[in-house]
């Protein structure tokens, strides 16, 4: 049996990637693809009436071969890709479009769903079954089951052809990324950065047959963590000037054109299947009641943003003793919060060291909230040498899942963080999740630590959020497992995660010097709580700029998206009528580089971390209203978000669990955004 579609007896069925080449994936793809379609053309075709068990359960539970598949491949081609790789993921980009494109156009099918749908009041369905039989439903009309012959052939079209845009931007971001990596000549002007972050560039130029030499990488999103360290303002500034070029350089890597195509196609896809524009289709499945809601908030959120941010940048020019460049803004807020602070802040560092962060900052909160225990399986491996992995226990001692660490960046992973569920919990299915953080975090030489931010921290708590989404997941249908919720309530669980990263009983658990042991001083935690709680204007303008570019794209119709031939124009047009266009703050993702909604699953949806934030910073204030890091606490909340998936209303079950709707005061005054 090909090993890829082989049933894996690791624990929790954890792929036996060992056993696994590229050459395995097309074959396995291809005959899970025609199992998937045998198995669905015999729901379609059975002579019986309708049932949900006959029909929208067995629909829900085929298919299981190619979920196994993709859990593997699809887990692949982020952290780990190759030419290989990449060539099998553009193939199946259109492969897997028109296969999925065929199911829901099946008219037998959808006959079946539909007569379900109109009676599904008088079926006796949980909520659970109701839930799942509407989004089949609306899946198949959303994909064009209901139109003409005519406007179904078009729609397969337009789909296939966006995935594959799609998938070739993410791929061609990646390779510009990489090519875009700064080399230094002289070690001097790299003063201010780490010496483990000097060994790392010093390492990567040595790779990179620069002998001598020192090469920084680039990250994913504009602004570069090194800006806010580096002492040289010349070398600030190639850095900025990379960042904010990438893939607008006119070479192989210009995703201009790409950019274009991906929007009139989403539009022209909108519009036949009855909606004004990308927005409103894409929207209509989430928790915001529409575009224009989410454009209020953006631009209530903007005003109160560009005000701070005016006041932000004068102190930094005046801190500065002079006039300030958009690369050097972050670098004078580094020096804003060290001259604020009244201990150094940059000895922070030295007291979180990623494993004793994991072991003793990440897992012990989520004992102490949730029960749950990681133990170290070295015996059990992932797709690369880097790859960790942990079993799960709960308090009872029952193992309930795996979890994988891959920390570390290399130039086969593209940039950011996530989290990847590679095998879905179902009681259905009798499966249990095995869930992997992906991060990028700079791999120390042999036996050095690695050392992190409190922006990396963060990033940590945040990702591991989504894995406890995953892990604490207890829910009969694979499809509402886990993070398998509304895209603007999906980060609501990792923020509120958040907020254990510095909590008092979590840091002094964690917070150890990394060469002698001794716990942080009092001071130092003090004062790095105050520099965190202290959010910049900056950082709420740099994402209020991409999210409001995400929707300017995407609130086109088909008309005025053909109209648009100059991908800067538009950009600077955009954040010029939302109010916010600055010199000195770019978005946290110009348009050319912006792989969350060109290749990724954002699109029109960028607002969802802000929208997500009104409900994590009210659960944050229930939290602590109630007593904080509680094996209590944790128990509600479990009941309430993180078990449920979308096996109940997001929205109703959060309205539950703080006993009122929630409103945007907490967050504002999170932001330094309320009005005083």
């Amino acid at each position: 049996m090909n090993p890829v579609l082989a049933q894996s007896e690791l624990p929790h069925g954890l792929p036996d990637f060992a056993s696994i080449s590229d050459d395995d994936f097309l074959p396995a793809f291809t005959e899970a693809m025609a199992t998937h379609l045998a198995e669905v053309e015999q729901i379609a075709a059975d002579p019986g009436p309708a049932t949900f068990a006959n029909t929208a359960e067995a629909l829900e539970l085929c298919g299981r071969d190619l979920a196994r598949v993709s859990g593997v491949f699809f887990n692949l081609v982020g952290p780990d890709t190759n030419p290989k790789r990449n060539e099998i993921a553009q193939h199946l980009s259109t492969a897997l479009t028109d296969h999925f494109n065929t199911i829901a156009m099946n008219p037998e099918l959808f006959a079946r769903i539909s007569s379900l749908h109109e009676r599904a009041d008088e079926l006796g369905l949980s909520e659970p079954q109701r839930r799942l039989l509407d989004k089949q439903y609306r899946s198949s009309v959303r994909s064009g089951a209901g139109l003409a012959p005519d406007g179904q052939a078009q729609i397969r079209e337009i789909s296939s052809r966006l995935a594959y845009l799609t998938t070739t931007f993410s791929q061609l971001l990646l390779d510009d990324t990489n090519d875009s990596a700064v080399l230094v000549d002289d070690v001097a002007e790299v003063d201010g950065l780490s010496a483990a972050e000097i060994a790392a560039a010093a390492r990567a130029a040595t790779e990179a047959g620069h002998d001598g030499k020192h090469l920084l990488a680039l990250q994913l999103p504009t602004s570069q963590s090194v800006l806010a360290s580096l002492a040289d303002p010349a070398l600030r500034q190639r850095i900025l000037d990379a960042s904010v070029r990438r893939c607008l350089r006119g070479n192989d890597f210009d995703t201009r054109d790409i950019v274009l195509e991906i929007v009139r196609l989403r539009a022209r896809r909108a519009e036949l299947l009855g909606y004004r524009t990308h927005a409103d289709y894409v929207i209509a499945e989430e928790t915001a009641p529409g575009p224009d809601a989410v454009d209020k908030l953006l631009t209530e959120l903007a005003a109160s943003a560009m005000r701070a941010g005016s006041s932000e940048l004068a102190r930094l020019s005046e801190l500065a003793g002079g006039a300030l460049g958009p690369a050097d803004v972050t670098y004078w807020l580094a020096q804003e919060r060290k001259a604020n602070a009244s201990v150094d802040l940059s000895a922070f560092t030295d007291y979180c060291e990623l494993d004793r962060v994991l072991n003793d900052g990440v897992f012990y909160a989520a004992g102490v909230l949730y029960g749950l225990r990681f133990s170290p399986r070295p015996d059990l491996h992932g797709y690369h040498p880097d790859v960790r992995a942990w079993e799960v226990h709960d308090d009872a001692g029952t193992s309930v899942g795996l979890y994988l660490g891959d920390f570390y960046a290399r130039p086969s992973k593209r940039g950011g963080a996530w989290m990847n569920s590679i095998v879905d919990q179902s009681a259905a299915l009798r499966s249990t999740p095995v869930i992997v953080n992906v991060l990028n975090l700079t791999k120390p030489d042999a036996g050095e630590p690695c050392l992190l931010s409190t922006d990396q921290l963060t990033t940590l708590f945040h990702e591991f959020g989504h894995t406890l989404h995953g892990l604490l997941s207890s829910v009969e249908y694979p499809s509402q497992s886990g993070t398998s919720v509304p895209r603007d309530f999906v980060e609501f669980p990792s923020q509120v995660n958040e907020m254990w990263v510095l909590h008092s009983d979590v840091l002094a658990h964690y917070a150890r010097h990394h060469g002698t042991g001794e716990p942080i001083p009092v001071e130092l935690a003090q004062a790095a709580r105050e520099a965190a709680n202290t959010e910049t204007a900056h950082g709420t303008i740099e994402y209020l700029a991409a999210a409001v570019l995400d929707l300017a794209w995407h609130r086109l119709s088909t008309q005025e998206a053909e109209a648009v031939t100059d991908v800067e124009a538009f950009e600077r047009g955009a954040l010029v009528k939302a109010g916010l266009a600055s010199d000195l703050i770019p978005p946290r993702y110009r348009t050319a580089y912006f792989n969350h909604i060109f290749g990724g699953g954002y699109s029109a949806g960028y607002y969802s971390y802000i929208w997500s934030e009104i409900l994590d910073a009210e659960t944050e204030q229930w939290f602590l209203a109630e007593g904080g890091l509680s094996r209590e606490n944790g128990r509600r909340f479990v009941e309430s978000t993180l078990s449920r998936g979308d096996s109940v209303d997001p929205l109703v079950a959060h309205r539950e669990l703080i006993g009122r709707t929630p409103s945007v005061d907490p967050l504002l005054r999170r932001r330094g955004l309320a009005v005083v």
